[in-house]
């Protein structure tokens, strides 16, 4: 009986010792768990505090828009304060935004244009820009991305010269279809048969895109000598004589688009009067370029505002990425 009983003591310490152990992990599992929950907890916190810093940015930018358009909409240049980059500091963390003409760059929906005769001058306008890329695209690809580029954009299947339709893309080893639609980012360029990497990243540079708007109106106060290729694919002037414009500039510009069709250079073209009617000096689309910090999270967004002939502001398109 005695040794049978200290047989059982020694089962039930064994159970005593595995309910502990059992205990043990539970409890080790349950604080990593509610470690998890409360990092989880304060990770979104500080995620929805930098989201909503961002869209205070977005609704500043929008009230500084409409201020510009009503006491200088006439004459939009690069001295003005919009063109200022803006940092706030803030307790944990801070804001910095940067707005941008979206009229200083090629949009790439001018080329979705239903007038046959105004299509064939903007598409000698991109063959141009496409020209002035550094590293130099070789002709033959710029042949295949400029009509395959149309082909993105227009609504039938029927083949341009150099272009790609629909049998194009699906034969390759990730099949995809045209848009036959305007393009919603500039980024869709990857796709265009043709469009190689070496030299991408110089022309997304150089190009934007106005969502479900063919507008090609360049404002020549806003251009940057950085993208003078821009104002050089629009006129025809080589990329030397388009800096030399840019850089003769008054520093607020142009006070009037006949100001710069009258330039001497600028007379030389003989510009029709439809290549005439892509400048200005007004702009009706900016970018603000949005990027936010509080504690250990960040936050990117891209804002584009589209302003109308009342100057309203409107938001177009909200992108979450880059800076």
């Amino acid at each position: 009986m005695s040794q049978f009983k200290h047989k059982q003591q020694g089962v039930a310490l064994i159970i005593v010792l595995l309910i502990v152990a059992i205990v043990s992990v539970l409890a080790t599992e349950m604080g990593g768990r509610l470690q998890l929950q409360i990092k989880r907890a304060s990770n979104i916190k500080e995620n929805n505090q930098a989201y909503w810093y961002a869209m205070g940015a977005e609704q500043y930018a929008r009230k500084s828009i409409e201020r510009l358009m009503d006491e200088d909409g006439e004459v939009i240049h690069l001295e003005q304060p919009w063109n200022q980059e803006f940092v706030y500091p803030i307790e944990g963390g801070g804001i910095q935004a940067q707005l941008v003409d979206m009229q200083s760059c090629f949009n790439l929906n001018a080329l979705k244009e239903s007038d046959a005769t105004k299509l064939i001058e903007r598409k000698k306008a991109f063959e141009w820009l496409l020209q002035q890329v550094e590293p130099e695209i070789p002709s033959y690809n710029r042949d295949l991305v400029r009509d395959a580029l149309l082909d993105w954009l227009d609504e039938d299947d029927s083949l341009q010269d150099f272009g790609a339709e629909d049998s194009e893309y699906e034969s390759r080893q990730f099949p995809y279809i045209t848009a036959n639609n305007y393009m919603v980012h500039k980024s869709e360029l990857r796709l265009i048969n043709g469009v190689e990497v070496s030299w991408l990243r110089e022309l997304l540079k150089l190009v934007c895109v106005l969502p479900n708007d063919s507008l090609f109106e360049i404002n020549v106060n806003t251009v940057s000598e950085e993208n003078a290729a821009v104002l050089a694919a629009a006129t025809g002037l080589t990329l030397a004589d388009a800096k030399s414009i840019l850089a003769s500039r008054d520093p607020e510009g142009f006070q009037d688009v006949n100001a710069f069709l009258n330039l001497p250079s600028i007379q030389a073209l003989d510009l029709n009067a439809d290549q005439k009617t892509w400048f200005n000096v007004k702009t009706f689309h900016f970018i603000l370029h949005t990027k936010t910090k509080y504690n250990d999270a960040t936050f990117a967004m891209q804002t584009l505002f589209k302003v109308d002939s009342s100057n309203n502001v409107s938001i177009i398109r909200r992108d979450f990425s880059g800076f």
